[in-house]
């Protein structure tokens, strides 16, 4: 009977399914991700991910599941999507649009249609928004979004949430030793002890929160909303 990852599981079990998804492609696994959370009632206006699951075949899949994507744009040859009627990566398409100038927050934006109905199953519409990146001037990155009801600029800010991730998984390996504190064979254990540090950066989370946030200050922020629902009250009744 061997350890880890191989070790003969009963198939029914979670820790079976675990082992199964871990030998599995990272975007399947994305994909049985999500049909979990939505099975489970958990909802979200976007999906949000870098360059390593940003191709059109996984942006198709997310949408037909009744979510948006936010993601950022792989600058590859082999990746094209539909603009103006042809089919084109995103340097082509960067190369052939006219491009803001002055302090614009963002340097192109055009519509495109990503997936092709043959491969994906689909065709979908979504807007490329290139901005310059930050770290090298004379670069520059895209992002895609598949919701085309929001602005450039509300597309920029939602994608700048992902720092927060970021920041998160560099707490978890710098400080709560993801990764370094459990030296052990078991698959089973490993699991666990990525819980066990996901779990402490929650408490931290929310100890931080108690700290910094003026609402969590006692009973403050009760009492001011029972003062101004008297007031608006008062006033109403007048």
């Amino acid at each position: 009977m061997g350890s880890g990852a191989t070790r003969k599981i009963d198939k029914r079990t979670i820790a079976s399914k675990r082992r199964i998804m871990a030998k599995s492609k990272g975007t399947d696994v994305v994909i049985q991700l999500l049909d979990q959370a939505l099975k489970a009632g958990l909802t979200a206006k976007y999906v949000m991910f870098d360059t390593w699951f940003s191709n059109p075949h996984q942006i198709v899949q997310i949408s037909q599941r009744g979510l948006n994507v936010i993601a950022m744009v792989k600058k590859s040859s082999k990746i094209t999507y539909e603009f103006e009627g042809k089919r084109m990566n995103v340097k082509q398409i960067f190369n052939a649009c006219k491009k803001r100038r002055g302090r614009s927050r963002y340097l192109l934006s055009v519509p495109v249609k990503v997936g092709d109905p043959a491969k994906d199953g689909a065709q979908i519409d979504a807007r490329i928004v290139c901005v310059r990146n930050r770290s090298n001037r004379k670069d520059w990155i895209a992002l895609i979004c598949t919701d085309m009801t929001i602005d450039e600029n509300e597309i920029i800010r939602i994608y700048g949430k992902r720092w927060d991730i970021e920041v998160f998984f560099k707490t978890c390996k710098s400080f709560l030793k993801l990764g370094t504190e459990y030296h052990g064979l078991s698959y089973d254990a490993l699991t666990a002890h990525t819980a066990f540090v996901f779990l402490r950066y929650m408490f931290m989370s929310v100890e931080k929160r108690d700290d910094e946030d003026d609402r969590t200050i006692g009973e403050l922020f009760s009492t001011l909303s029972q003062v101004l629902s008297t007031i608006l009250g008062n006033f109403i009744l007048k």
